[in-house]
Parts: structure tokens; C-alpha cells; sequence
């Protein structure tokens, strides 16, 4: 007889918790579910925010949560999923970072425990209730971790590098051409 392993099962509802939520916002941002405004509305919210080419940043924001956070719910290719989800996260965190830290004034506070709870999963493993524990882990080895999470890295940094430096020549400050 099978005992049900408790930290497996946390694992199975922290993922899903986290997955289904940034699945769903990933959706508004891509069919316009739930309140969303599509990926017209998320072009246009892009391009205020500063993210250039907007409609490029909100495929990827969009994919990057629904994806991500799809992937993490099922426990497949868990660290591609984690990294993908806290990479997205960071754009977020970009964008609420002048606000402070706390939602309650705007801060980034949400995105960045959603960035930080992915990357955590990510790192952890999908634990035995998931798919990659069904299929033998092929999606789930070490070097897939390092792989997702530095190109992730890599992906935020230039973004929301990309972002800081238009904003900073719109603002008429200056701006590093080596970069």
C-alpha cells in the first residue's frame, strides 16, 4: 500500500494554485478572458508601459504567464515553466517597482512573490503527483534547469534593460549607447 507523500501533495497544490493563477492572467493578456483586454489591449498597455515592440512584449508576457503557468500546473517541463513564469514576472516587477513595494499602492508585490513562487517550483521539481514524474523526468533534468533559468535571466535582463533605457531617453536622461 502507497502512503500519500505530504510533500509531494503540497507541492501538486502550490503548483497548481500558482499555475491556474498565472495562467489566468496570461489569458486576459492573450483571448482577453476574464476581464482582459486581448492582445489588442495588452499591445496598447505595452506600449505605455514602456515595452518595445509591444506587441512582441505582450505575446511574450502572455505566453510566458499562460504557458508558464499551464506547465506549472501539470508538472510538465517544470523548469522551463518556472523559469519562463518568474522571467515574465520580472517585467512585471519593472513595471510596479516606482510604486514600492506593496499592491495596496500599486508596488510589485504580487508579481514578484508569483516570480519567486515559479522560480521556486521550477528549481524544487513537480514532486511525484506530475507529469514529468510520469514520464520519467525527461523534461526535468539538471541541465534543463540551468539552461531554462539563465536563458530566462538573460531574456528579463534585456527587456527590461530595453524598457529602462527608451524610458530614460523619453525622459531626456541619459542613455548608454554601449548596451
Amino acid at each position: 500500500m502507497t502512503c500519500i507523500n505530504r510533500r509531494d501533495l503540497g507541492l501538486l497544490v502550490l503548483r497548481v494554485g500558482t499555475g491556474a493563477v498565472l495562467a489566468a492572467h496570461g489569458s486576459q493578456k492573450l483571448a482577453g478572458w476574464f476581464g482582459g483586454g486581448g492582445i489588442e489591449g495588452t499591445t496598447a498597455a505595452m506600449e505605455a508601459m514602456g515595452f518595445h515592440p509591444p506587441k512582441h512584449s505582450a505575446l511574450a508576457a502572455g505566453i510566458g504567464e499562460a504557458g508558464g503557468g499551464a506547465l506549472l500546473a501539470l508538472g510538465l517541463a517544470t523548469p522551463a515553466a518556472g523559469a519562463a513564469a518568474a522571467g515574465t514576472m520580472a517585467g512585471a516587477v519593472a513595471v510596479h517597482a516606482p510604486a514600492g513595494f506593496f499592491a495596496m499602492g500599486g508596488g510589485y508585490e504580487y508579481p514578484a512573490f508569483l516570480g519567486f513562487t515559479a522560480a521556486a517550483i521550477g528549481l524544487t521539481g513537480a514532486g511525484r503527483y506530475s507529469l514529468d514524474h510520469a514520464t520519467c523526468h525527461v523534461l526535468d533534468r539538471p541541465w534543463v534547469v540551468a539552461l531554462a533559468f539563465a536563458g530566462s535571466a538573460l531574456a528579463a535582463a534585456a527587456v527590461v534593460g530595453r524598457r529602462a533605457k527608451g524610458q530614460a531617453s523619453a525622459q531626456g536622461g541619459p542613455v548608454d549607447e554601449d548596451d
